[in-house]
């Protein structure tokens, strides 16, 4: 049914960001007539974006001389970057803009994802149709029936999301400018293509540095005594030597073991004080991703994308790309509803979380001031079964599901002892601990995977354990002595949950105490950016995992010996995170913004051009619009080019491409994961080549003689075309 036909008599057009979203949204609004993308019902229209489908311009398409990369031509500073509608979805945003311009629309709700993106996604296209219908803003935190239902009986003017939007805009045109000029210069200068980021280049530094920190690292030995008093132990320990338990080396260890063995000793100090650990706050998705990390393995990127399809799916998540760890008070009635409807598995644990059937508040939990856009990742109040969600998800669910009920949980109380022994006039420390209340302690941690290894001690890492009960005054002997040798080990490479961590944090410990306070809550990037910064970084070329490990690869290494401290530096990038949030509060201009924005890319080109440090990438060859030659690509055998059948195809870390100078292929590995197909790898493109048709669980993949196509399984997302003659990369 065509959409002009079915929608005389819709009042409102409802904007969602996903097809899956909008059938969400058309089921609850009883919209169940439909339309060609829409869906149609009661006086709505719900159509959907398949993600972005306007961008900004291209520089060549500006302007046709910028087509080619030279330094005469840098920097670009247009005052205003004009949109386009993206290509491959083109077809889709013609029936979004002929839905809201519609004689018959009245109003226009935007139902995109309730953050900075979404509503980018929505006024780039509300902008390019030209469209001027009144706007209202759909603004949720949960996929729920009920969710859905309330935000449309609490929906506001749209222009009370205009701040929200001038910082998107800021963010997407600081990212065009920086990373354009930027990325051009630079590879012009060092003859490799390099792409730099005003976010993933800061976070490439940190990268480096932990990189560098591990390679200069000298270790020192180090020796450890522990002596054993017959029904408890204590370990050596110096008040004039820092670390106050290390010996110098095992020598010294042995002739203080010999000095003290089977002589007296007498308990000097017996200290016991009543201490207690808060539960833990709810999850932001920053705090989420690290956990599940740590404790699973995941990526950052795995954990986005299981916790969005636990949101939008499954409907058992609230939002997640929230950066608020608090509660408003409103939300009280609803936790104590999610908690009754936990899935039985917890339901055990659900009385020490509502005692006396009341949920116990604290500002560690509810602080309207400390809110954002969204609350805090918790379950919502929809039954669910586990046993329907993947393990993947099921474990994740559960992360989130244990702390909910740990947040409100009692704290952990215990008595912590401190036993001072002397023999010989040296001196050993024992530490011990009685548990008087386990509080949100005794909710069973989630199970790790049968990999996880426990971490290595120190050989002076002291433990708590339980002590027999001892006064000052008490007697022993020294029954036995142990030596352990151990050296001092460099720093950890970062791992998901380690970069994560530093990301997040970035900027406070600077010297001056005044950035460092303004960094606070600021970081770089945001918890919606962050998996996707470290991917790219991997994607080109400048990191790699090893396992879990993050490492930064030499040419990550080169590239940031050639940046300038105010690329290169997370204060920078996370001064202007902070300053977006500013502006979204409408407690900045933009245009002071964008001013300082156009002068670091000045500044980025001139740096390259004149101060750039004399650093040799491997050489690289380019071909046509800056494609790379063979050089240093890896070659896959067997595999003969789809286009001209002669060449064998190279891989690179971005893209496949054709071993001859004079054939154009190139297939970009992320050229189908817009519409959410797979990710290009070696396996992908040998079965590509030998069945011409791939389908998975996300869609079918086919390739023809010009071109690879990827079709969605979800029949309302847009399909996908990309031509294997030479295309640039959307970047």
């Amino acid at each position: 049914m065509p959409a002009e036909a079915s929608a005389q008599e819709a009042r409102a057009v409802v904007v969602a960001e996903k097809p899956s979203v909008g059938r969400d949204i058309a089921r609850v609004l009883g919209c169940t007539d439909r339309g060609e993308g829409c869906l149609i019902g009661r006086g709505y229209v719900v159509t959907w974006a398949v993600g972005h489908l306007v961008t900004l311009q291209e520089p060549d398409e500006m302007n046709p001389e910028l087509k080619k990369w030279r330094f005469d031509t840098l920097p670009i500073l247009p005052e205003d970057i004009p949109l386009k509608v993206i290509p491959q979805t083109k077809d889709q945003f013609k029936i979004v803009r002929d839905l809201i311009n519609a004689p018959q629309t009245q109003r226009v709700i935007c139902a995109t994802d309730a953050g900075r993106e979404g509503e980018l996604i929505f006024r780039y296209i509300y902008i390019m149709s030209k469209c001027r219908k009144p706007v209202e803003r759909l603004w949720i935190n949960s996929m729920t029936d009920e969710a859905i239902r309330e935000g449309f009986s609490s929906i506001r003017p749209g222009a009370d999301y205009d701040g929200l939007y001038r910082s998107a805009r800021c963010r997407s045109e600081a990212d065009w400018l920086v990373g354009m000029n930027a990325s051009r210069a630079f590879t012009l200068r060092y003859n490799a293509l390099l792409s730099v980021g005003r976010v993933q280049t800061p976070t490439l530094a940190l990268l480096v540095r932990r990189r560098l920190e591990i390679e200069q690292f000298k270790p020192e030995k180090y020796a450890v005594l522990t002596a054993d008093f017959g029904d408890y132990k204590g370990i050596w320990f110096s008040p004039q030597r820092n670390p106050d338990s290390r010996l110098r080396d095992r020598a010294e260890a042995e002739a203080l073991a010999a000095k003290v063995k089977g002589r007296p000793a007498r308990v000097v100090k017996a200290e016991t004080s009543r201490k207690e650990t808060p539960p833990p706050q709810l999850y932001d998705l920053t705090s989420l991703q690290r956990d599940a990390n740590s404790i699973l393995g995941f990526t950052a990127d795995k954990t986005l994308k299981l916790a969005q399809s636990l949101y939008e799916t499954h409907k058992a998540l609230t939002y997640p790309r929230t950066d608020s760890r608090h509660l408003p008070p409103d939300m009280i009635p609803k936790v104590v509803s999610t908690l009754k409807k936990l899935p039985q598995a917890y339901q055990g644990f659900v009385p020490g979380a509502l005692p006396e059937g009341k949920l116990p508040v604290s500002p560690r939990t509810v602080d309207a001031s400390k809110v954002t856009d969204h609350h805090a990742l918790i379950p919502t109040d929809k039954s669910v079964n586990p046993e329907k969600f993947s393990p993947d998800e099921r474990a994740l669910y559960d992360l989130v599901a244990r702390r909910l009920l740990a947040a409100f949980h009692p704290s952990y109380v215990y008595d912590a002892t401190t036993v001072v022994t002397a023999a010989e006039g040296e001196t050993f420390r024992t530490r011990g601990r009685v548990t008087l209340r386990e509080g949100w302690k005794a909710i069973p941690p989630s199970e790790k995977p049968p990999a996880a290894r426990a971490k290595k001690k120190s050989a002076d890492e002291e433990e708590e354990t339980s002590l027999p009960p001892l006064r000052e005054r008490d007697t022993r002997t020294v029954k036995s002595c142990a030596v352990r040798e151990d050296a001092t080990k460099p720093p950890a490479q970062h791992n998901d949950a380690s970069l994560l961590s530093a990301m997040e944090n970035a900027g406070r410990d600077a010297d001056d105490k005044e950035i460092a306070q303004q960094m606070k809550g600021s970081g770089i990037g945001t918890p919606a950016t962050r998996a996707a910064i470290i991917e790219r970084l991997i994607q080109v070329g400048y990191a790699q995992r090893k396992g879990k490990q993050l490492l930064a690869t030499d040419k990550g290494v080169k590239l940031i010996q050639v940046m300038p401290q105010e690329l290169a530096s997370p204060e920078t990038t996370g001064r202007w995170e902070l300053a977006l949030d500013k502006i979204a509060r409408g407690e900045q201009d933009p245009a002071r913004f964008m001013e300082g924005i156009h002068r670091l890319s000045a500044f980025l080109v001139d740096w390259a051009k004149e101060k750039g440090p004399d650093v040799a990438f491997p050489a690289e060859e380019y071909r046509g619009k800056g494609k790379r030659a063979s050089a240093g690509r890896k070659t896959l055998k067997g595999c003969a080019c789809p286009l001209c059948g002669k060449g064998a195809i190279e891989e690179s870390p971005q893209a496949f491409s054709c071993a001859l100078r004079n054939c154009p292929m190139t297939l970009w590995k992320d050229c189908v994961t817009r519409a959410g197909g797979p990710l290009l790898d070696e396996k992908l493109i040998r079965l590509l080549l030998e069945k011409r048709q791939l389908r998975g669980s996300t869609g079918l993949l086919s390739l023809t003689e010009d071109s690879i196509r990827f079709d969605p399984a979800d029949p309302g997302a847009a399909p996908i075309r990309r031509s294997l003659k030479y295309e640039k990369a959307k970047r």
